[in-house]
């Protein structure tokens, strides 16, 4: 049997590819960030309700 070889999408420039990961890694860790930073408050405020309890 002969194989027929399927047309290969063109590669994208690695360029565009290294710019698209770091805009996605940059708003990953602006998230993260705002999350460690709303559970720190939390916690303060936990901290601080139950030190007002004693």
């Amino acid at each position: 049997m002969e194989r027929k070889s399927t047309p290969q999408k063109p590669t994208k420039n690695g360029a565009e590819r290294e710019a698209r990961l770091k805009a996605a890694l940059k708003a990953n860790m602006g998230r993260r960030k705002a999350q460690a930073k709303a559970r720190a408050a939390s916690e303060d405020e936990a901290t601080e309700n139950k030190q007002d309890n004693r």
